[in-house]
């Protein structure tokens, strides 16, 4: 049996109240089966110009391949950044009864 392509999927936010309402809306959404959120975490940057530095919540996404467009979608609509970040690794290995289940929990 072949296992479900899974990827994890990042992004950063301003504030942990902005950071769970993008992990619940992705969850809510169907679009990612999990969503983690840590922080805060200090992000350095280059931004028009200038370096810049601040406090941000990371949110970590779990979800398929075949979804990630969904996902981006609605982190680009959701997302107060002009420019989120939304960086997808591809899952190269996990537990097959975990990845079944990320499958599982995305199907629209």
């Amino acid at each position: 049996m072949e296992l479900p392509a899974c990827l994890a999927v990042s992004t950063t936010t301003d504030t942990a109240e902005k950071a769970e309402a993008l992990a619940r809306g992705a969850i809510t959404a169907r679009v990612a089966a999990c969503a983690q959120v840590s922080g805060p975490v200090t992000s350095v940057y280059r931004w028009q110009g200038a370096v810049e530095s601040a406090a941000e919540w990371k949110v970590l996404f779990k979800t398929t391949a075949a979804r990630y467009p969904a996902l981006e979608k609605y982190l680009l609509d959701a997302h107060d950044y002009d420019t989120p970040e939304i960086v997808a690794t591809p899952v190269v290995a996990g537990s097959p009864d975990y990845l079944r289940w990320v499958e599982e929990e995305t199907a629209p």
